[in-house]
């Protein structure tokens, strides 16, 4: 067992084969509940002695994902009320080391995840070097609902909290707090985007990585209040921070996943604002759209996976029925003209079913244009795609959304990622994607040429042990987005 300090006081963790010591379950904030509900995070109370570290702390409260969805995504569920905690591993549990640090901020559309799954277990990274911290935060209402009087984006707080957690004792574990990458997927790279714009995120990282997410997706003040009216009024409550701690969890969970049910199959924008488009009724709050500048003073490496939607539309078999007349509607409501670019998308995919094509419209408008976008914004960004294809459902599932989590943290043996890769994932390719994130971490730069408005670099990650270099792939479908949202 070895023990480290904190500001709270000392931590044991649990020695782990090849060097590495895991740092499990520390709480960097107060439990969010009683007084404490619905409010910016507290720091957490200091202990006397030494602290058993060796498991993980309760997760944030958030009910199940919905079939088929459950059997897909790892993720897991520790009750209790200390829930904003956060886990080490490190190869080196001393002051002085040094290291180069990265912090995981977990996906799950706001509503689920979190950073204490198996598949998000650090010790690859610490392997190569790094200290590794994954953490978890407020989900759902208690994170991301707008309540009067009560501070928005209670989860990108706790994050902060985490964060400035991080800066003040991370050196005792070995630790850089000058050297902090930030990284996450899906939601916890939308969270990242939200953090660039944030002055009070400014000195707490030095570089980010955004898998999957950028800065695009949000509600508006206006589309929040008609989230929390409609909750409340399924609740039959209120809508206001008191009415909504009285109600118990094991109702108010069920509930936020029927909210996000009601906006799946009725997409009507004047019923939910942005939500409607991105079925995130959980999401930040925002005036606007935020891009940061070129004086951001963070270096980037983005980038999302080249067929994302298919892991909403293929499980449940929606990309097979899909209409043409849906497609052109959905391809409208995203912001082209039909006519003009469904030809596009047609001549890069010969063949292509209705649903192929929107499954390709979507991935662009939700996660390969934000990334783009980001990247331009902030001058020597790097940026990335993932497409290596997963042979599950008879290889419809392709490259699909999250599928290059195992690859980024060189976990293709944890069992819980085995229903999105199948049996025999290429480790080569894991290997070589987990490089270029520990090389992005130490030094700023992934192995491959910045994105420019000449060339547009992207490194293109495919099959084996294959990464090459692409310059602006699919630029007509690119143009087809340029001046829209």
């Amino acid at each position: 067992m070895t023990v480290c300090g904190t500001r709270q006081g000392a931590v044991r963790g649990r020695a782990l084969p090849g060097g590495v010591t895991s740092f499990l379950g520390i709480p960097y904030a107060a439990p969010p509940f009683g007084a404490l509900r619905f409010r910016e995070p507290a720091p957490p109370e200091p202990w006397t002695g030494v602290r058993d570290a060796t498991a993980h702390g309760p997760t944030a409260p958030h009910a199940p994902y919905a079939p088929p969805f459950d059997a897909l995504i790892p993720e897991n569920d520790i009750p209790g009320e200390d829930c904003l905690n956060l886990n080490i591993w490190t190869p080196a549990p001393e002051p002085g080391a040094g290291l180069p640090v990265m912090v995981w901020l977990h996906g799950g559309a706001f509503t689920n995840g979190s950073g204490s799954a198996s598949a998000y277990d650090g010790r690859a990274f610490a392997r190569d070097g790094v200290v590794c911290v994954t953490l978890n935060y407020r989900l759902g209402a208690d994170g991301f609902l707008s309540l009067p009087g009560r501070p928005d984006n209670r989860g990108l707080l706790d994050q902060l909290a985490a964060l400035r957690w991080i800066r003040d004792n991370i050196a005792s574990f070995g630790g850089d707090p000058d050297r902090v990458t930030v990284f996450g997927e899906s939601a916890g790279a939308m969270s990242i985007g939200a953090l660039l714009t944030t002055e009070a995120a400014r000195g707490l990282f030095r570089r980010a990585i955004l898998q999957s997410g950028a800065c695009h997706h949000f509600l508006r003040p206006s589309s929040a209040a008609r989230i929390t009216a409609r909750l409340a009024e399924k609740l039959g409550i209120e809508p206001s921070a008191a009415a909504f701690a009285s109600v118990p969890l094991p109702e108010l969970l069920p509930a936020q996943a029927e909210l996000r049910g009601e906006v799946n199959t009725d997409p009507d924008p004047a019923r939910w604002g942005e939500a409607a488009l991105n079925m995130m009724p959980f999401e930040p709050v925002r005036p606007g759209l935020g891009l940061p500048g070129p004086d951001l003073g963070v270096d980037l490496l983005i980038g999302s996976n080249r067929e994302e939607y298919r892991l909403f539309l293929v499980p449940t078999e929606r990309l097979r029925v899909i209409p043409e007349p849906a497609l052109h509607a959905l391809t409208a409501a995203y912001g082209l003209d039909p006519a003009e670019a469904l030809p596009v998308y047609r001549a890069g995919r010969p063949g292509a079913t209705p649903g192929e094509l929107l499954e390709a419209v979507a991935t662009d408008w939700f996660y390969r244009v934000p990334a783009l976008r980001l990247a331009e914004s902030v001058p020597g960004s790097y940026v990335y795609e993932f497409a290596w294809r997963s042979p599950r459902f008879d290889g419809e599932l392709g490259a699909c959304h999250a599928l290059e989590l195992p690859f980024v943290f060189d976990r293709l043996d944890d069992p819980s990622y085995a229903p999105m890769t199948g049996d025999r994932p290429p480790q080569g390719l894991a290997d070589v994607m987990h490089a270029a994130w520990v090389s992005f971490a130490r030094t700023g730069d992934p192995g491959w040429k910045a994105y420019d408005g000449a060339t547009r670099t992207t490194m293109t990650f495919t099959a084996s042990s294959e990464a090459t270099p692409v310059d602006d792939p699919r630029a007509r479908e690119r143009l087809l987005w340029e001046g829209v949202r």
